[in-house]
């Protein structure tokens, strides 16, 4: 990501051992939440409990995808700010065409527009 002009501030675990995985998507949506950084990956093996941490912060819209397909629609249709790739169900090739679509894709607005005011709660 940073060779083609991305920075990147990396939140994950230093290592492959097991850890709370809410100590470490909390950041990114943070970072997403108060403007340091305009999108969010997040990984873990489901990518169920990150995504979910990460749609407890206010503004973030964090999607689970397993493919490029599902990744673009999150960005053009939901207006995703973060990103959620179960790695126990995608390989290292399909994660970074997941990642390329979503980094690439743009909100539509329109008609999605609407919805996607209307998933903010508060």
């Amino acid at each position: 990501m940073r060779s083609l002009g991305h920075t990147v501030t990396d939140h994950g675990a230093p290592g492959d051992e097991s850890v709370d995985y809410p100590d470490y998507a909390h950041p990114v949506a943070s970072d997403v939440e108060n403007g340091a950084a305009d999108l969010g990956i997040l990984i873990c093996g489901s990518g169920n409990g990150v995504n979910m941490a990460a749609n407890k912060h206010q503004g973030v819209r964090s999607a689970l995808a397993w493919n490029a397909e599902v990744a673009t629609l999150a960005r053009t249709h939901n207006d995703a700010n973060v990103i959620a790739l179960p790695a126990r169900f995608v390989d290292d090739v399909e994660a970074e065409r997941i990642i390329d679509a979503f980094l690439t894709a743009h909100f539509e607005g329109g008609r999605h527009q609407r919805r996607v005011a209307k998933i903010e709660t508060a």
